[in-house]
């Protein structure tokens, strides 16, 4: 548990499941206000709130598409109409989609791209104008993937908005450094969320995946939410612009993890 988060107020982006419910569930626990963003009420945001109330935590749901200006600018307005301020604000929203790169057609790149890495310029930009104005040394969080390294075919248009987002970290970390405002980046590999169920449910796709990550598992994803938690911390005061690769080692070149080649 991280001391210096008690009591702090932190947006997450598509917080609704997935590695945004556990965000905000893990956030809810260390004493953190949150608000819960999510796209529709299909989404089920009512859940998450339960379940953070129903354990002591504070929250509180605005809906929102992180791809429109007008509404990330209500997700930060919300947070400090409702909580006062904003310390935290961690982009968590994504989409993805398996398209040839030869059948991609320019709604498709443009609506991933748009999500991904727009709504995640739009999060940092409307946190860091709030934060600037309350001279609040805050701390921005962008969720990433392992695919901002490791190509992905089929994948084009997540994969450059991957790597969109970690020079966009590293720009705003040293843009706003000297202002006390921390920038970073986590960039998971597998992880057992909704969005990989189908896939994870065949148990021959589910080996191919974990023949690639050299812990043997795929990971959960309250162990991203640790890698949150601790870089929002004070105990991450002197960490900014990195990307924190929480992964079980897939990017370490797992195939020579037998010393071949």
């Amino acid at each position: 548990m991280y001391e210096s988060l008690k009591g702090k107020v932190a947006a997450v982006t598509g917080a609704s499941s997935g590695l945004g419910k556990a965000i905000a569930q893990r956030f809810a626990k260390e004493g953190v206000k949150v608000v819960v963003n999510y796209l529709t009420e299909d989404d089920k945001p009512d859940l998450v709130i339960e379940e953070i109330k129903a354990n002591g935590g504070e929250a509180s749901k605005i809906q929102g598409d992180v791809s429109q200006e007008h509404d990330v600018k209500r997700i930060v307005q919300f947070a400090v109409d409702t909580y006062g301020t904003l310390d935290i604000m961690v982009n968590n929203a994504g989409i993805q989609a398996e398209i040839p790169t030869e059948e991609l057609s320019l709604e498709n790149w443009n609506k991933v791209i748009q999500t991904n890495l727009t709504g995640c310029f739009l999060g940092s930009r409307e946190a860091i104008r709030h934060m600037l104005d309350q001279n609040i040394k805050g701390s921005v969080i962008n969720m990433s993937s392992v695919h901002q390294q490791i190509p992905w075919p089929h994948f084009a248009h997540y994969a450059a908005s991957k790597g969109g987002i970690k020079l966009l970290t590293e720009t705003l970390a040293l843009e706003y450094a000297s202002s006390g405002i921390r920038v970073n980046n986590i960039a998971p590999g597998a992880i057992d969320t909704p969005i990989n169920a189908e896939k994870f449910a065949d148990p021959e796709i589910k080996k191919d995946v974990i023949d690639l990550i050299p812990m043997g598992y795929i990971g959960k994803p309250e162990e991203i939410a640790a890698c949150v938690a601790f870089l929002a911390s004070s105990e991450a005061s002197y960490v900014t612009g990195i990307t924190l690769y929480a992964d079980g080692g897939m990017t370490k070149y797992p195939s020579f993890q037998a010393g071949k080649g």
